[in-house]
């Protein structure tokens, strides 16, 4: 096995005449640094004008989306609803007895009549009394004059009216002891130092 020998790449060289040298091929470009896409630095002014265009963008799409809520005249927003109260009975925690249900039942309760008191069926005290209104109609007894009188006798009267006139008497009496009278509805009643008169019917 031969070893060819190995010769150096070839170089290009000049052509032309005189001390200009020609190539002919294009001499190689160095590479740009990195972070810079060609050899020229960035302009300061076209970078400010990329960040105003840029802001002046988000201002006018801010302003349109802010705007948004008052151009239409119209509340949106709803309105609060009414509070509402609801009362609830508890129910019974376990173990305990139920609450007792409560009825009100309305009753109308019709009182008895009460019989309206008629007339006396006693007569005490000295006095003129009208039949059917102080006293009920009847037959009445005394057990006679008043022990306390000094007057040894009473009387009584019955009268066709309150006169008081001699002509306006039924019937009377005086009485030592123990006497009777029977008075009709509409009469007067006249008696005057006598102990107490009951009716007897």
């Amino acid at each position: 096995m031969s070893n060819s020998p190995s010769t150096p790449p070839s170089t290009p060289q000049p052509s032309g005449s005189g001390n200009a040298a020609s190539w002919g091929a294009v001499p190689p470009v160095p590479a740009p640094p990195a972070g810079m896409a060609s050899g020229r630095k960035p302009s300061r002014r076209k970078s400010w004008l990329t960040y105003g265009v840029t802001a002046l963008v988000a201002l006018v799409i801010g302003a349109a989306i802010g705007g948004d809520g008052e151009s239409g005249g119209k509340d949106t927003s709803a309105a609060p609803a009414p509070t509402v109260t609801v009362t609830r009975t508890a129910a019974a925690q376990a173990g305990e007895p139920e609450p007792a249900v409560t009825v009100t039942e309305k009753v109308t309760v019709k009182p008895k009549p009460t019989k309206k008191p008629g007339p006396a069926t006693t007569v005490a005290g000295d006095g003129q009394y009208l039949v059917g209104e102080d006293m009920r109609p009847g037959t009445y007894k005394t057990a006679g004059p008043d022990k306390s009188g000094v007057i040894e006798n009473c009387y009584w009267a019955r009268t066709k009216d309150a006169s008081g006139e001699f002509d306006a008497i039924i019937a009377n009496a005086n009485l030592q002891g123990q006497g009777r009278v029977t008075v009709n509805k509409g009469e007067y009643f006249e008696t005057n130092g006598c102990q107490e008169w009951t009716w007897v019917g």
